[in-house]
């Protein structure tokens, strides 16, 4: 089982499950980069509300949730990161 004490993500994760690993390992950047990639689709612009709600910028991160359809999240930033993380099993 790969977790997030490995050097690096799975090859084979998602590309959102890999941002999500980059976030938890603390390269923002890298899981920003990801988000960007693929702007307009609602998982990634999900997961751009979150990176932007992390880094406390709360105007961007409502922009990116009103993008993604989605409610802006209330809980912590752990519980939010846990919700992608489900999220994007749930649809492999």
């Amino acid at each position: 089982m790969h977790s997030l004490s490995q050097s690096a993500p799975a090859s084979d994760w998602p590309p959102v499950l890999k941002a999500l690993w980059y976030d938890a390992n603390g390269n923002w950047e890298q899981a920003h980069n990801i988000a960007q990639s693929r702007e307009g689709t609602r998982e990634y612009d999900r997961l751009h509300a979150y990176l932007h709600r992390k880094e406390g910028d709360d105007w961007n991160a409502g922009y990116w949730y009103r993008r993604a359809k989605a409610e802006v999240f209330r809980g912590s930033l752990d519980a939010e990161w846990e919700e992608l993380v489900k999220l994007t099993l749930a649809e492999r």
